[in-house]
């Protein structure tokens, strides 16, 4: 399909969208990679009874914003820049149509894939440089200049995708000190501290991973205790005990996310866990699954995996669960489309419900 027909189909959905702005916790912004014929960050309206999507308008004014954060009141959204020359991007959200506020900022790295809000700033990781970076946010919402920038150094064993640091995700951890890094080039994640006064940031350890799994994603228990990273160059998922006094991470156990006898190509991607702690669902490229493990035990230390279930299309890159936990969304890049699932809850399996068509679709946020 020609990309003026994607995008006047877009137009078409987004004239038939419901007037004005939904509530909170019934938006979903999705990104996704200009590149290959994506239409950059699109906003939706979500149904309250039914979880379904509907477009009410994309921004493609900036390249490959391929994952998205919501600032702190939910009226301006963060995108990285996918490119080269890494740059964060913020758009006022009030709207039914994202607009830019702004130009884009440099970040001081390359090939950003991962940004958050935290404590007046954004903070970005650097898939193609190794690295984090934090720029300072303006009292308009718009993103200044770099205040911190810290680069990863080391390399893991797989001679192709392990040469060279590649960090892939950072966020908050629990008791807000410090950040995670998670870096698929080392086997490592970091941990650092965002100073919330200068914007600058200090190296505070590092956790080794198996060597060779190239962790990618992690996500956190809601209790604080734990993580769950997710590798992409082996399919496992690491369980880690966090400890917030001391800010630092420990492994304690490594579960299969792939079905078993399961062959061919598998690069697991994302994972996000249940507001009640109960389950956590891990998203397979390649195999193109979501496998649900359940979260046995205080704090979820021992995930056991229950079923692996189609995740409605083709290499799903993110998963993400609407306020509440009761549906999971996956973004499947390669099929072009945003699928939803309602999770039964009592097993934590989720039953397909329905799909909207959305080009390279890379994330799902809600705000």
């Amino acid at each position: 399909m020609a990309r003026e027909e994607r995008t006047a189909r877009a137009a078409r959905t987004a004239h038939r969208a419901p007037a004005g702005l939904p509530a909170p916790g019934e938006r979903a912004f999705i990104g996704s990679f200009t590149r290959a014929g994506g239409l950059g960050v699109t906003a939706a309206s979500v149904d309250r009874a039914t979880g379904a999507l509907t477009v009410t308008g994309t921004s493609d004014t900036v390249p490959d914003p391929s994952f998205l954060a919501p600032g702190p009141d939910g009226t301006v959204l963060y995108a990285v820049s996918e490119a080269d020359e890494g740059a964060v991007a913020a758009f006022d959200v009030t709207g039914p149509v994202p607009r830019p506020l702004g130009a884009p900022a440099p970040v001081g790295g390359a090939g950003p894939t991962h940004l958050t809000y935290t404590a007046g700033h954004v903070v970005t990781a650097h898939y193609g440089s190794g690295g984090v970076s934090a720029v300072a946010v303006r009292p308009d919402g718009t993103p200044g200049p770099v205040t911190g920038l810290l680069r990863h150094h080391g390399h893991g064993p797989d001679p192709e995708r392990q040469t060279a640091p590649h960090a892939h995700q950072v966020l908050p951890a629990p008791g807000g000190r410090h950040l995670l890094t998670v870096d698929l080039g080392t086997d490592s994640v970091r941990v650092c501290a965002l100073d919330p006064a200068t914007g600058a940031l200090a190296p505070h350890g590092e956790t080794p991973l198996r060597p060779g799994s190239g962790p990618r994603h992690l996500a956190l228990h809601p209790a604080g205790g734990h993580a769950y990273v997710l590798a992409e160059l082996a399919p496992v998922l690491t369980v880690c005990r966090w400890n917030a006094r001391s800010g630092t991470l420990a492994p304690v156990a490594e579960v299969p996310v792939r079905a078993e006898g399961a062959t061919g190509v598998a690069y697991p991607s994302a994972v996000a866990v249940a507001p009640d702690g109960r389950y956590a669902w891990a998203a397979v490229r390649g195999d193109d699954t979501l496998t649900v493990l359940a979260l046995l035990h205080e704090g979820g230390e021992q995930p056991v995996p229950v079923a692996h279930v189609p995740c409605g299309g083709h290499w799903p890159r993110d998963v993400a669960l609407a306020p509440g936990g009761r549906r999971l969304y996956v973004a499947n890049e390669r099929s072009g489309d945003v699928t939803w699932f309602d999770i039964d809850p009592d097993t934590g399996i989720p039953s397909r419900a329905g799909a909207i068509e959305v080009p390279a679709a890379t994330c799902v946020i809600f705000a």
